[in-house]
């Protein structure tokens, strides 16, 4: 092959498989590697590599021989003349690497560099095809139809990839051809055994979204942003967006003139009704938004406990057009703005509004002049049921009745569930923090009694008590809970003791001081209360002394010394006094103090050495320092 017909036949290569061309020559080496190794029948031990000149395609072949005197075994050997020709210091017994490229690799040869080549090509195509794929995942790509049946339809893609359109990710009602272009958002790329499985979908909400940022450029740039998407395929959309800049129309742009946008969008998705809405803050506004085309008298929202309700009342002729056909407008309009919609009736509404009140004394305290129009609004109802006309201002009067009605029942129902927020916290302030963290089984409660408290959630003592406190009768109502119950409960939960919480330890400024200034005080010296731990701060094993100031400090030591008491005789460590328990020291506390005041006759001063690092001599030294009280130290050390 001539130089001009190799590099024609590569570059045809490398555009074809669109690939680097490393990676084809890294495969053509690869296969001469293994066409030589089959047909001399090399050893893998032995190290062989190809080289090819991308200029000529001459292919070179290079092993690992060692370098001998008389040659047994071509394969692995080499004369010690032809080895000094590539490493003029080669040396018998050397291993150096050679040419040995065989006249001719053969028909196998050739073969085994053909499969080798088309599987590393196919490798490095999938490769890339993962690659490129799993940056378009939310983007929408075009192909060719390729097959089609009941379950799904195969795509032809950009870098030979097939992509499959299950049936439910289809419009439904349409219907694809072979040959037909489609276009689709990338769902989801999986790596699969025959390449990548590329999933697509025009029924995702997503799909819509791309068509409209390629359809509207003030959408693309970031001028007119899309808040929300609600959608069901092949039947109506609704679309929420906003205008991040001051005097954009964002339902206009979105529309376009005469509506050439938003008509291009609904050819794609085969004249699927699109609704475009302003995105508002208020959620009464955007709520009412929401159940366009139907006009809304009022909206009432209630959000108690995390459940977000929000009642929206219609006059009679638009309460088929707000639910829309099998209640598909509600739906969307739920999905769009994360509420759940209650549509009713101006009519329904105000006789609701009327049950209330005559039901709820409290209400009816509230709004005695609601309670006065009950006759008017009555009556108002009568001529509707009786399809007498109704005139404007009754349907207001109406209209002005529910609102208040409303308004009042969603402010009782905020009051009362910030009232039980409060009593939750404070039954919660009265339980002891360690009993949500003890076990039901703990309070010695009869089997039977304990199985129907657990049942409930009631699993650990803090919840028990926290229900008890707050409404004894919720437990009295549980099945199997009678008063026999109860008062064992009661008195299990008074005899229950808890342990007092460990007192907030006062040695914190003095961890935080430097290492060189920390306290060593004689062991016999030291009174230690429970809850402080001082000594346990500054063990000797963790205090960052060098040798110098470890001698230093055993020096100064000698002299500071005091007679121990008879307590001390044993000769208690360090390391034994910081792993005793507080409450020895709080024993051994008193006794201390007594004997050291007899001995010294002096009550709460004692002596102790500090070591204390000069700064100006570099060493060590030790000066006394007087304890100012028994509960003091903690605050003067």
């Amino acid at each position: 092959m001539t130089k001009n017909e190799f590099a024609l036949a590569f570059n045809e290569v490398l555009e074809e498989k669109q690939l680097s061309k490393e990676i084809i020559l890294g495969a053509i080496e690869s296969a001469m590697v293994s066409a030589y190794r089959r047909a001399v029948n090399a050893s893998t031990a032995q190290h062989v590599e190809a080289k090819i000149d991308s200029e000529t395609g001459k292919v070179m072949v290079f092993a690992e021989k060692e370098v001998v005197e008389d040659v047994q075994e071509p394969k692995t050997e080499v004369l010690l003349e032809e080895a000094r020709k590539v490493n003029p210091e080669a040396q018998l017994g050397d291993m150096v690497i050679v040419e040995t490229t065989p006249a001719d690799f053969g028909r196998v040869a050739a073969q085994t560099a053909r499969q080798v080549i088309q599987q590393r090509i196919r490798e490095a195509e999938r490769s890339n095809q993962m690659q490129y794929f799993e940056r378009q995942v939310g983007e929408i790509v075009s192909g060719i139809v390729q097959a089609t049946n009941a379950q799904a339809t195969t795509v032809g893609l950009d870098m030979k990839a097939e992509g499959v359109l299950p049936a439910n990710q289809r419009i439904p009602g349409e219907r694809f051809k072979v040959h037909d272009r489609v276009r689709a958002v990338v769902l989801e790329v999986k790596d699969g055994s025959r390449g990548p499985q590329i999933v697509l979908s025009r029924a995702h909400r997503n799909f819509l979204r791309r068509l409209l940022e390629n359809e509207v450029p003030e959408i693309y740039h970031g001028v007119v942003e899309i808040r929300a998407i609600a959608r069901e395929p092949g039947a109506r959309a609704k679309v929420a967006v906003m205008a991040t800049q001051a005097g954009v129309d964002p339902v206009g742009a979105c529309v376009g003139i005469k509506g050439v946008r938003i008509q291009a969008i609904v050819k794609e998705l085969h004249d699927e009704k699109i609704d475009i809405i302003q995105w508002d803050q208020d959620s009464v506004v955007y709520i009412s938004k929401a159940i366009s085309p139907a006009r809304v008298s009022g909206v009432y929202l209630s959000e108690v406990e995390g459940n977000r309700t929000a009642t929206v009342v219609v006059n009679e002729d638009q309460l088929s057009l707000a639910i829309g056909r099998d209640g598909q407008n509600a739906r969307l309009a739920a999905k769009l703005t994360g509420w759940r919609i209650d549509i009713k009736s101006l009519a329904e509404a105000a006789a609701d509004s009327i049950r209330k009140l005559q039901s709820d004394p409290e209400l009816a305290a509230l709004l005695p002049t609601a309670v006065e129009a009950i006759p008017q609004a009555e009556e108002v109802l009568a001529k509707k049921a009786e399809n007498r006309p109704i005139t404007p201002e009754e349907f207001t009067m109406l209209s002005q009745f529910v609102d208040r009605v409303e308004r009042r029942t969603i402010q009782i129902k905020e009051d009362a569930a910030r009232a039980e927020e409060e009593k939750v916290s404070t039954a919660r302030a009265e339980v002891p923090t360690a009993a949500f963290g003890m076990p039901l089984e703990q309070l010695g409660l009869k089997e039977h009694v304990f199985n129907i408290l657990v049942e409930a959630g009631l699993d650990t003592v803090g919840a028990l008590m926290m229900s008890m406190k707050m409404d004894a009768n919720k437990v009295l109502g549980l099945a199997g809970i009678g008063p026999k119950a109860i008062t064992n409960i009661e008195e299990r939960l008074a005899a229950i003791e808890f342990p007092e919480p460990a007192p907030a330890e006062p040695a914190a400024e003095v961890a935080a001081e430097p290492a060189a200034e920390a306290v060593l005080e004689p062991q016999a010296e030291a009174p230690v209360t429970a809850g402080e731990a001082a000594p346990a701060q500054v063990p000797a094993g963790e205090m960052p002394v060098d040798e110098k100031q470890a001698a230093a400090k055993k020096e100064l030591k000698k002299p500071s010394e005091e007679p121990e008491d008879d307590e001390h005789k044993d000769g208690v460590s360090l390391d034994e006094l910081f792993s005793m328990k507080p409450e020895i020291f709080q024993a051994a506390t008193g006794e201390e103090e007594d004997s050291a005041d007899k001995k010294k006759g002096k009550k709460g001063k004692k002596k102790s050495v500090e070591l204390v690092l000069d700064e100006e001599r570099g060493e060590v030294v030790g000066r006394k320092k007087h304890k100012r009280g028994d509960n003091d130290l903690g605050e003067d050390w």
